[in-house]
Formats: C-alpha cells, sequence, structure tokens
C-alpha cells in the first residue's frame, strides 16, 4: 500500500487523519504534498493530528466539530480519550433555510426493476408474510411459549435450523463412560438441514412471538407506547395478521392497541384475534380457541402469494451497530448513497438512533424540506438530550468501549460517520417514535441507539428491510423484517460470515467506489425483498426489545 492509500483526509475542514492501515512510530507518511511523521504507534481506523493542536483547540472531523484538545497533541499524533474531549456545534431550528438543491443520483440501472413481495389492500407491500402472536402483558409470556410449542413444531416452522448440534451424541457418550477429553474432542457439528419454505403453508414466512417485560407494573406512558409499538409490527406490511393475548387487568389495554392501530389503518383491516385470560372459562380453553383461530389466519395468510413490485414499495431503515473507525467512511456511505438511490425512485428511507445523531444536528436541520420539520427534530432531540444529562448517561457517553478500541473515541465523531447512512436528500419527515412512515424520501426515527431497540423501532414505524451496518460484528435481527448486515471491513466479513451479509471493505482498499458498491448491495437487497433469507434469519435472529422512553443511549 503506497502512502496515498495509507492515510486519509475525509473533508478539507478535518484537523484529524485517517490510518487506513496500522501505523508504526516514527513512519512518514504523505498526502496531497503533505508529509506527517507518526509520533506514536496508530492502529487501522485510529485517527491522528494533521496539524499541532494546543489544550483547548477545536477538533474536526466530516467537517464538523467533534470534539477539543485536554492537552497538547503534536503533528502526527494519535487521537485517543486521553488528549480530545466530546464537544459539538450549537443548534437551533432557526437557521433552517428550508432551500434545500439536491441532484438525485444515477437512477438509470434500477428504474424498470422490481422485487417480488406480498401486496396489501392498502397499497403497502410486504418482503415477508408472517403472523404475530404477542402478550400485552409479562404475565402472558408463559401463555405465548405453550402456544409456540404447540405450534411451531407441529406446523413444520420449527425445522428451519441453521446449525444442526448434535447433543444425543454426547449424552450417549455421557452413558457409556465417556471422559471430559472425549466430550470436549468429539465433533457435534452436523450438516445443515434447512427447510426454508414450510410444506403445510409455503406462503407464510413465519410465526413469531414477541415476548417482553412490559404492559404492567411500570409507568402508564410505556403501556402506551408498548401498545403503538405492537400495533405499528401488526400494521407493517410484512405481517399479515396477529393473535393477542391479554390477562385483562393490566395497563396495556387492548383496546389502547386496538385503537392505534385504527389510526394507522383507518381502512384496512388485518385479522387479529385478542383473548382475554380473565373472560375465559380456563387457561386451557383460552389457548384451545387462540391455537385454532390462529390455525384459520395462517390459512388465510398462505392464500397471499408474492408478485412482482415496483421499488418505490421498499421503505429501508438504516441502522449501525458495533460500528469501528472505518463504518463512517465505508459501510455507511454505502448505505447513503441507497438511500439517495431508493429516495430517487420513488421510495422511502428512515435513519434511526438520535443519540448518534449528535454533533451533525443542524446539517439536518438544514435539509428539513420545512420548519416545522426541523423544529419537530430539534425538540426531540434537545428533550433527549437534556434526560440524558438529568440521568448522569448524556450523548457524550454514547460510545461503547468496542467504539472505543476501534477508532471512535467521542460520541460526535462516531455521530458524525453515523449520519452519513442517511446519504444527502432532503429529509421529508421526522418521526417520534412508533410514529408510521407516511411519506416517501428520508425520514429521520427518534430511537435510542442501542441496537436493538432502535432496529424494533423501525420495524415498527414500517420498514420492510433493514440495513445494518457493523465493523465489530453484531448478530442481530428482527422477528418481521429482514435485516441485512454491512460489514465496514473486509476482516470482518472473513471473520465472521455467519452473520455478514455483504461486505464493503473493497472501499478502503481502494478497489472499489461507494457508488458501485451502494449498487450492488442495492441488487442484493432485491434479492432479500424478494424472499432470499439473511443471515439472520438463517440463525433465526429474532430480537425484539421495546423501547421504555426513561433512559436508554
Amino acid at each position: 500500500m503506497d502512502n496515498q492509500k495509507k492515510i486519509l483526509k475525509i473533508h478539507t475542514k478535518d484537523n484529524l487523519l485517517v490510518a487506513l492501515t496500522d501505523l508504526k512510530k516514527g513512519t512518514e507518511v504523505s498526502l496531497n504534498s503533505e508529509k506527517y511523521v507518526i509520533q506514536d504507534d496508530i492502529g487501522a481506523k485510529h485517527k491522528f493530528a494533521s496539524e499541532s493542536l494546543k489544550k483547548g483547540d477545536a477538533v474536526y472531523m466530516y467537517g464538523v466539530l467533534v470534539g477539543r484538545a485536554k492537552k497538547e497533541i503534536k503533528k502526527g499524533g494519535l487521537i485517543s480519550t486521553t488528549n480530545i474531549v466530546h464537544d459539538t456545534e450549537k443548534y437551533s431550528a432557526g437557521d433552517s433555510s428550508n432551500r434545500i438543491e439536491w441532484t438525485t443520483p444515477n437512477i438509470s440501472r434500477f428504474v424498470d426493476r422490481t422485487f417480488n413481495g406480498y401486496h396489501r389492500a392498502d397499497g403497502k407491500v410486504g418482503t415477508e408474510n408472517n403472523w404475530l402472536i404477542i402478550p400485552l402483558v409479562f404475565c402472558q409470556n408463559r401463555n405465548v411459549e405453550v402456544l409456540k410449542q404447540a405450534l411451531v413444531e407441529k406446523l413444520g416452522f420449527g425445522k428451519q435450523q441453521h446449525l444442526n448440534l448434535d447433543v444425543d451424541t454426547l449424552i450417549e457418550d455421557y452413558k457409556n463412560g465417556a471422559s471430559t477429553e472425549d466430550i470436549l474432542n468429539r465433533d457435534i457439528l452436523r450438516a445443515d438441514n434447512q427447510q426454508y419454505k414450510n410444506p403445510l403453508f409455503p406462503n407464510v414466512d413465519g410465526i413469531h412471538f414477541l415476548t417482553h417485560e412490559g404492559g404492567c407494573g411500570g409507568a402508564t406512558s410505556d403501556s402506551i407506547a408498548l401498545c403503538n409499538l405492537l400495533a405499528g409490527y401488526i400494521n407493517n406490511p410484512n405481517v399479515a395478521g396477529a393473535t393477542i393475548l391479554s390477562l385483562g387487568c393490566q395497563h396495556a389495554q387492548a383496546s389502547i392497541l386496538e385503537n392505534a392501530l385504527s389510526k394507522m389503518s383507518p381502512i384496512y383491516k388485518k385479522p387479529v384475534f385478542v383473548f382475554e385470560q380473565q373472560q375465559s372459562e380456563s387457561e386451557q380453553e383460552l389457548l384451545a380457541e387462540a391455537v385454532k383461530k390462529t390455525f384459520t389466519g395462517l390459512m388465510n395468510a398462505n392464500k397471499i402469494e408474492r408478485k412482482p413490485a415496483p421499488l418505490n414499495k421498499l421503505v429501508i431503515g438504516l441502522e449501525c451497530g458495533g460500528s469501528d473507525g472505518f463504518s463512517g467512511i465505508s459501510a455507511n456511505p454505502t448505505l447513503g448513497y441507497i438511500s439517495d438511490l431508493i429516495v430517487g425512485l420513488g421510495g422511502a428511507t428512515v435513519l434511526s438512533e438520535f443519540p448518534e445523531l449528535n454533533g451533525v444536528e443542524q446539517e439536518l436541520i438544514n435539509r428539513c424540506v420545512s420548519s416545522e420539520k426541523a423544529k419537530k427534530f430539534s425538540k426531540i432531540m434537545s428533550v433527549y438530550s437534556a434526560k440524558a444529562d438529568a440521568l448522569g448517561a448524556g450523548f457524550y457517553a454514547n460510545p461503547s468501549p468496542g467504539n472505543i478500541k476501534d477508532g471512535l473515541i467521542t460520541d460526535a465523531i462516531k455521530s458524525a460517520g453515523a449520519a452519513k447512512k442517511g446519504g444527502s436528500s432532503p429529509i421529508q419527515d421526522v418521526l417520534d417514535y412508533t410514529e408510521q412512515v407516511e411519506t416517501s424520501g428520508l425520514n429521520l426515527l427518534c430511537t435510542p441507539g442501542n441496537d436493538v431497540e432502535s432496529t424494533t423501532g423501525l420495524a415498527g414505524s414500517g420498514c420492510n428491510v433493514i440495513l445494518f451496518t457493523t465493523g465489530l460484528g453484531t448478530p442481530t435481527g428482527n422477528p418481521i423484517t429482514p435485516v441485512v448486515k454491512v460489514s465496514s471491513n473486509t476482516k470482518l466479513f472473513n471473520k465472521m460470515p455467519d452473520i455478514i451479509d455483504f461486505n464493503t471493505g473493497a472501499i478502503i482498499e481502494g478497489t472499489a467506489s461507494i457508488e458501485e458498491t451502494g449498487e450492488d448491495l442495492l441488487d442484493f437487497v432485491i434479492k432479500v425483498a424478494s424472499g432470499k433469507l439473511t443471515k439472520a434469519k438463517q440463525l433465526r435472529q429474532d430480537d425484539f426489545i421495546p423501547w421504555k422512553r426513561g433512559m436508554s443511549l
């Protein structure tokens, strides 16, 4: 790798440079005729100062303020938590001019493309066809588990296993007097016997059970938010219908769920079967009726078949987790380019994780199509930030140990790279948690930065595909919406092929452009939207965690 490819300057305003490969102390590198002597051992993904910095000096990356020097930093010196601290620019919705000029990227390759999806009566198109079984309160989780045991194996859904671990062999070995060493040396990995088409209901992609720990006992507002979230899941085009189990006396009443669903979909009514235990003759009777009703729902759901749909029916969630110092250079900008392509085609994209937009608020405010949207975004951000500060866990505390270890030293650095997932198109709408995507173009959705809570929110607001970038590797999926894992670097892709779907590492290596990689990834997304299983689906990674608004980054 020559000097030009060893380091990277992202924006002309930046006084930080990115190491694209490991750099030893004393190494001399150059970029655009400027020479730098590396002052410390610097690992790939990490940053060093492009100029000498004094204590209190502003630190810039991606063209925005990302921190301040805590002490003197020499030119070529490593940037770390010991010498810079998080800092961001102030923002104001009053600064939004709403005069947005944007050029649609070249969409000619995709104009006539389609995906094979499930067409709903309200005009939406699902990329999957799922049935949900949902408890309104945690004390129905056991009954949901009983339904799971009764339905999944008997109907053939339980045979879709990615990994076959032969525990029976270990049992037999133990019975025959095997030693500890014998057990540890035994190979129990067996051939993958995946069965992806259900033999009884081939047009039903899955029955999913959304157990949770909420619905009663906490703040009433959390129960209302839970009902709104569950209504959003039922309303998602990837869902054909639902079976609801209620105790009866809990805060999360069935009427709240039904009212939320009516507001989300006032005309199109999906089959939703509600069973209340306190009104039932017995628990056994309740479960028997739930099984029969669910079975009839599956019969009807199976009548729906995949048919071609234009790409403007895609609603793509943009998510990142387990990020590294390359995420904002390769994987996230690739998602940003896909976002611009989908927006140009008339579809919708959704950028989430508001704590990871800290420091780029003004840029996003300036991209809002109206002052109303800009003010809504500003208000949600300021309220969220103030609540986090009051609880002693401000946005500055967002980077995880893994983030820091791999080059994301401050939340502002992390945020500036994370925002690249949103591309450059105008922001058409700003949504609070559980609000539904109703507008084509780029939407902002308030979720926490927690991976599972955020993907849970994206699906609950209507996303029918989620793109998830990672630099460290995150085995996250969603019950109803396919989650496509995108690695920021080739090392990760090769290391964790069982959870990663797509690699953008060629961008770091200089062998592919963001545009080329984005188009290839969109080709892959079309296949997923047409039924190709993601790695998370193969692993049955069905993560579902509702967000309690009290506190979560």
